[in-house]
């Protein structure tokens, strides 16, 4: 009788246990189910910026100086929060962070900026380190042309006054014939301050041969004819999202004046050189521009594009009564490729690069306003005008821009040009009477070499005409 008392309390006491073991089960079960809820509502739980913390490096890439002692920026501080768009207190947003750091490394006044982030559980921290360019600049030079001989010339340039990014950028040039300049200050709209419109003044006075008129039909005197221009413009500045816009007035006295200077009215065959008849121009234009710039940088971008479309309705008002419309679009795309760079670090980074231009001009316009096509920044191998002066155009060009050396860059271009026939439709034909074809197709080799005086461009140009060109100049053609 006692067996079955035995067996039923043991049984008992194995189903006890293995309920107490399953209980066991359920309760690590529940817990460990709670614990992976709170994970994931941890790792769910949207990232707070704490700071945003701007530091300035030396030339060294140092934060503090020979005594210790932070690097001070000439950008004010509160200018550059003011452009972030990611703030304090906002939820951290990688795409917002990345686009901030693009529209900072577009500022002229800044050649480096990199940012870093520290983390913690309480939020994140956002440190910008800046390299400032080196303002004030002084640019001396000096040269020889066929029109004035010999000059020298001194400018002057400032993209960070007050340390708000306000640009004065002036140009002298002194010459035993003639004083010319040109100057400009702008003062760019400010993202932080939407209620307040930039603005920019310019001014200036020129002097060259005439790459419309040149030399294959010359004045009755047998002077080669050259073109003066004098004016200035007031432009109000603005920007939405990623868009630019400027609207301006603008005015600009054209003249055409022999080897003396004396203003001329026709070429030896008669042919009108101005509007008026009288050889001076007068040219009043209200203009709009806009642009949308994506270039991860402005000097010497690497990747990205720009997109510029612009008008001039101009006035008639003054010498020729001139009305017209200016239409033009210009598009340049950087492609960075590692052919043979291997995507090493280098002033003059590997890449394809490609222009796209189109305009055209409705009504009436100076013939010294046409569209002249070759050059060194237009199509390389022919000479300045020689490809076409017309009311339209269309220009390509594409190159190929690999690293030499750290400071030494090189080149490989194509360009072609064409004014598609509308050479006949300018006062006097000026294209049309000079054999100019219309159109015209270069390529050739080039060095790029940036120095601290900024960057020299040198282009070896064949034409489709044969014809061979060496220049040299100073920043990249697009």
């Amino acid at each position: 009788m006692r067996s079955p008392i035995s067996l039923v309390l043991i049984a008992s006491i194995l189903m006890a246990g293995e309920n107490h073991a399953a209980l066991a089960d359920s309760q690590t079960s529940h817990q460990h189910e709670a614990s992976s809820i709170q994970i994931a509502q941890t790792e769910i739980a949207p990232r707070v910026v704490k700071d945003i913390q701007i530091r300035f490096v030396n030339d060294k890439g140092k934060l503090v100086d020979d005594k210790g002692k932070p690097i001070e920026g000439r950008t004010r501080r509160n200018f550059i929060l003011d452009l972030l768009k990611l703030k304090p207190g906002q939820v951290f947003r990688d795409d917002v962070l990345q686009a901030d750091l693009q529209r900072l490394r577009r500022l002229e006044s800044f050649e480096q900026v990199n940012v870093s982030q520290e983390a913690d559980i309480s939020g994140i921290n956002i440190i910008y380190n800046i390299k400032e360019n080196r303002f004030p600049a002084l640019k001396l030079g000096g040269g020889s042309n066929d029109d004035i001989g010999l000059y020298g010339q001194i400018g002057y340039e400032d993209a960070n006054i007050s340390g708000l990014n306000n640009k004065l950028d002036t140009t002298v040039q002194i010459s035993g014939k003639d004083i010319q300049f040109n100057g400009e200050f702008t003062s760019p709209y400010r993202e932080g301050e939407s209620n307040r419109l930039g603005y920019s003044i310019k001014a200036f006075r020129s002097r060259d041969l005439s790459p419309t008129f040149n030399d294959e039909v010359r004045l009755a005197n047998g002077d080669r004819v050259r073109e003066g221009r004098f004016g200035g413009s007031v432009a109000l500045l603005t920007s939405l999202d990623d868009l630019d816009a400027a609207v301006g007035l603008n005015y600009t006295r054209i003249s055409l004046r022999d080897r003396n200077y004396d203003v001329v009215q026709a070429d030896k065959f008669g042919n009108p050189l101005s509007v008026s008849g009288t050889g001076i121009d007068d040219l009043f234009t209200v203009s709009f521009a806009v642009s949308r710039d994506q270039r991860d940088r402005r000097e010497n971008p690497t990747q990205g594009s720009i997109l510029t479309l612009s008008t001039a309705q101009a006035i008639p008002i003054g010498l020729g009564k001139i009305s017209s419309n200016r239409l033009q679009g210009n598009y340049i795309q950087y492609l960075p490729v590692s052919w043979i760079g291997k995507g090493r670090s280098t002033d003059n980074p590997e890449m394809l690069a490609v222009n796209l231009q189109l305009g055209t001009i409705i009504g009436e316009f100076s013939p010294a306003d046409a569209f002249d096509l070759g050059g060194r920044n237009s199509v390389r191998g022919y000479g300045s005008g020689k490809v076409a002066s017309g009311r339209s155009y269309g220009l390509a060009s594409v190159e190929y821009r690999f690293p030499i050396f750290q400071s030494i860059g090189g080149v490989v271009f194509t360009d072609f040009a064409s004014d598609f026939g509308s050479g006949k439709t300018v006062l006097g034909q000026p294209g049309v009477l000079r054999g100019k074809p219309g159109s015209g197709f270069g390529y050739g080799l080039g060095l790029r070499a940036k120095t601290s005086f900024g960057l020299f461009r040198g282009d070896l140009g064949i034409s489709d005409q044969g014809e061979i060109r060496f220049e040299v100049t100073t920043g990249q053609k697009f």
